[in-house]
């Protein structure tokens, strides 16, 4: 019994590591310029998105983890009050009537706990395996079902979008469809990461999603066979009125230099304006939104960026660049998140852009991610953006100058009324 506690008390130790890190972040010690959003369900070059009502793909926004420095053990009237959990779970092994979970169990209950104090559902714990699936980024690989997603005001994670023509759009999966549990086990309470841990694999297995929908009576199963997707970062075209249409579709480490070499690509054909299409488009380096929102700006404020403890970082834009003349729309919608809010709002507060479509998500801080010694993952939130107008970007996000919903019913024949909208402006001014 003793050598039992005396393990326990080990454990429990190394826990109280964690939250003393995790209370020195959260004062704004350390800093990592990192652009997260929600999550496209699925692989993707060495980066992981986040998020919250998130509609980032999975596989998006996030550089390889650092790893966990110790600090010294809690003393004086930290370790006092921590010693309250000894206490409790003494008391729980001694007189529980029924079998006790193995520590790791309680310790990573413990951790949930604890970051949900901090009322900050991008700051996280990921567990080892699901960490292991979201690392996978790192190989290259893009697998999954093709979904974008994050947790809604409820903290129920939500299809913000699908691929079109990928698994989840051919099984039936909508927009604002909501989802209890993966393979039969609840997902109500965990976190995003984790939630979309469970639900990527690898290609050709299957995946059971339990989906609740407005109008629907009752929860329905729907089974998915996961894929390997290949989804271009960046589109270029020129159209036969004249316009120019660049579809970025994350902000990849390359982001900048595509889109430099799309907007030469239009100009050299004649583009009479250019339409930078943003929707759906989840996020990723803030050094690349940095680079893209310079190539349409000659000079100015880009975006603030802020710590708790009141320390400012300012990024400007500095003239010369290939786009800096040519008429621009910038289309967004709810599944503009991140990088893609930076750019937005930088070339909205400028007035060098309209944006035309729906209001975006709202995803304007940054997560530092820490790797702990048994392979799970610790995320921690040490900062948010503001725009050059010293707006807020976390969960307020950026109303367009010219509101076009998508229809509720779909359109037929590829029709898009938000990119004829925005084509409408930059022929007609109006």
């Amino acid at each position: 019994m003793n050598g039992s506690r005396s393990v326990m008390k080990f454990v429990l130790a190394c826990l109280s590591l964690v939250i003393l890190l995790t209370v020195t972040f959260v004062l704004g010690f350390g800093s990592a310029y990192l652009l997260t959003a929600s999550g496209i369900l699925s692989v993707r070059s060495g980066r992981v998105s986040t998020p919250a009502l998130s509609p980032t793909p999975v596989g998006t926004g996030v550089p390889p983890a650092s790893t966990l420095v110790p600090v010294p053990a809690p003393t004086g009237e930290d370790k006092e009050t921590f010693q309250l959990f000894w206490e409790v779970w003494d008391l729980v092994q001694r007189n529980f009537y029924g079998e006790l979970p193995d520590m790791r169990t309680v310790t990573y209950a413990a951790i949930r706990g604890m970051l949900s104090t901090l009322g900050d559902e991008y700051t996280a714990f990921i567990e080892p395996e699901p960490a292991a699936i979201l690392a996978e980024d790192a190989t290259g690989k893009f697998e999954g079902i093709g979904a974008y997603v994050g947790m809604n005001d409820e903290g129920i994670l939500e299809i913000s979008g699908v691929f079109e023509g990928g698994p989840a759009d051919r099984a039936g999966l909508r927009k604002g469809d909501r989802v209890l549990a993966v393979d039969g086990v609840s997902i109500i309470g965990v976190s995003l990461y984790e939630a979309i841990g469970r639900i990527r694999g690898p290609a050709g297995t299957q995946v059971t999603l339990l989906i609740e929908r407005e109008g629907v009576e009752r929860p329905f199963e729907v089974t998915i066979v996961r894929e390997r997707l290949e989804i271009p970062i960046i589109d270029v075209e020129m159209r036969d009125d004249g316009v120019g249409v660049i579809r970025l579709h994350e902000f990849s480490a390359t982001a900048g230099e595509l889109v430099e070499k799309g907007v030469e690509e239009l100009l050299s054909e004649g583009a009479r304006g250019i339409v930078f299409d943003l929707r759906y488009n989840p996020g990723g380096w803030l050094e690349q939104a940095v680079e893209v929102s310079d190539i349409f700006l000659d000079d100015g404020v880009i975006l603030f960026e802020r710590w708790s403890d009141g320390r400012e970082r300012v990024f400007e834009a500095h003239p010369g660049d290939v786009g800096e003349d040519v008429p621009l729309v910038v289309l967004v919608n709810g599944g503009s998140a991140s990088a893609s809010e930076i750019v937005a709002g930088a070339l909205q507060d400028h007035e060098r852009a309209v944006l035309v479509g729906e209001h975006t998500f709202g995803k304007g801080s940054v997560q530092r991610p820490f790797t702990l010694s048994d392979g799970s993952e610790l995320r921690v939130t040490i900062a948010h953006w503001f725009t050059p107008g010293n707006r807020a970007i976390h969960k307020k996000g950026l109303a367009p100058d010219i509101e076009v919903p998508w229809p509720e019913e779909g359109v037929a024949d590829g029709t898009d009324p938000q990119l004829d909208r925005a084509v409408e402006y930059l022929l007609t001014g109006k």
